[in-house]
């Protein structure tokens, strides 16, 4: 009876047994060009986190607001939202190597101005916001172009892995660079972020142009910048795949955002908030080495956004410095299942051939539903206190597993037509971020 009702409640809660039982490194041992984009890609990530990490302090040492933190990180996510489609559409027409490659040279250059305006003592308010901006346009169109990318070094089954290590690959940077920029910080100074950032894009950019002959030829395709849009409004399923994106975005906002203003609330410095975020992105990487065992589905990803709503609730709402960074720490998991199974579920729906369009859709909602996050987190911390903001963007993550709850047939509606099952489904693969 006990073990009946045990497995009713894990299916309800989407904990489904997939058969599954490895994890993703293996493809960095046994394909060489994905090992080299793979190690090209983490030192990337690295500084780009080094880079977000000290704008974010800047900005609040220049302002001492929370508002500030969030216009600074709206600046530097509104272009996803607003060009993400057109990324897509030039990824498809001049390939993801040479869209890649543009994007981390002229990331570079901006990363190198920003940090001669800083050694200048000229990146005041603005121009800080105006460089996050420039370097969240070469984020949007670097987004789909990694897609590709990974996809042309890859074949058969090794595709999922290296999507996998490629979110590992972010992650890592996460986990690594805020303490780091830190240090770098207080030893040197604001400015040699920005510098180290710059020369983290240069060599991603060596990297790519030693495996530029290596993989399968991309076939150029041509698609427009509706196709995403008419796709999403057309199939039920992909809509609320994105919606739900958008949900972890906006819940786990609050890490970064309120960092500062948070650690102040708790009897802390502003840099302690490099703790949270190197939390979050510990939480990540650790939830990609554990063996997959659950197969995605909606229901899974719903109860990890449950899940990750709950940590954000604890992370907000503590008086313990802490125990803020142990709920960061256990939002990066949830966070991960939850981007996991949605982009895997995504990858699944899209198929080859509208791959690029449905992608740019998610990055619109992953990305592109950053500047609302950071907003209304940053307006609502003045109106309402920290702890409440918090409290307000953790709610929309639990909206969908009270949905399925309430409305169980809601799942096989959007559910795809079954295949034939010809042996164990496919464990849940990391490859959202």
């Amino acid at each position: 009876m006990l073990a009946t009702l045990t497995g009713r409640a894990r299916a309800h809660l989407g904990l489904i047994p997939s058969g599954g039982r490895s994890t993703a490194w293996w493809v960095l041992r046994d394909n060489k060009p994905f090992r080299l984009y793979f190690c090209g890609s983490v030192v990337s990530d690295l500084g780009t986190w080094l880079q977000n990490t000290a704008q974010m302090l800047l900005a609040y040492q220049l302002a001492h607001s929370a508002l500030m933190v969030g216009l600074v990180t709206c600046a530097q996510f509104s272009s996803p939202l607003l060009l993400s489609p057109c990324a897509g559409v030039f990824t498809d027409r001049f390939g993801g190597r040479r869209m890649l490659v543009g994007a981390q040279v002229a990331a570079a250059l901006i990363a190198a101005g920003l940090g001669g305006l800083e050694f200048a003592g000229r990146l005041t308010e603005w121009p800080l916001a105006t460089g996050a901006f420039l370097s969240g346009l070469c984020f949007t169109f670097a987004l789909p172009a990694r897609n590709v990318t990974v996809r042309r070094l890859t074949q058969g089954a090794e595709v999922k892995p290296a999507f996998t290590m490629d979110s590992v690959s972010y992650n890592l940077g996460r986990a690594v660079a805020p303490l780091t920029s830190i240090a770098l910080v207080r030893l040197a100074g604001f400015g040699w972020a920005f510098v180290a950032n710059s020369a983290s894009f240069v060599i991603f950019t060596v990297v790519l142009c030693l495996v530029g002959g290596y993989g399968h030829v991309e076939r150029e395709r041509r698609s427009r910048l509706i196709d995403g849009f008419q796709i999403a409004t057309r199939e039920g399923r992909i809509l609320i795949l994105l919606l739900m994106v958008a949900a972890i975005t906006l819940a786990d906002d609050p890490i970064l955002v309120l960092g500062p203003a948070l650690s102040t609330r708790l009897h802390a410095s502003a840099e302690f908030s490099g703790w949270f975020i190197t939390a979050l992105g510990f939480g990540s990487v650790l939830g990609s080495v554990r063996r997959s065992r659950h197969r995605p589905s909606l229901r899974l990803a719903a109860t990890a956004l449950a899940i990750l709503s709950l940590f954000m609730v604890l992370f907000v709402g503590t008086q313990l410095a802490w125990m803020s960074v142990l709920a960061a720490f256990g939002a990066g998991v949830s966070c991960l299942i939850a981007n996991a199974a949605t982009r895997t579920l995504l990858i699944e729906a899209a198929g080859p051939e509208r791959e690029a369009s449905v992608m740019a859709m998610w990055a619109i909602a992953w990305a592109g539903s950053k500047p609302f996050a950071s907003l209304i987190d940053g307006s609502l911390a003045g109106v309402v206190g920290v702890r409440w903001d918090g409290l307000i963007l953790a709610t929309p993550a639990l909206i969908p597993i009270i949905v399925m709850s309430l409305v169980p047939q809601l799942q096989g509606k959007f559910h795809p037509r079954a295949q034939p099952a010809t042996g164990p489904q496919p464990a849940l693969e990391v490859v959202g971020s």
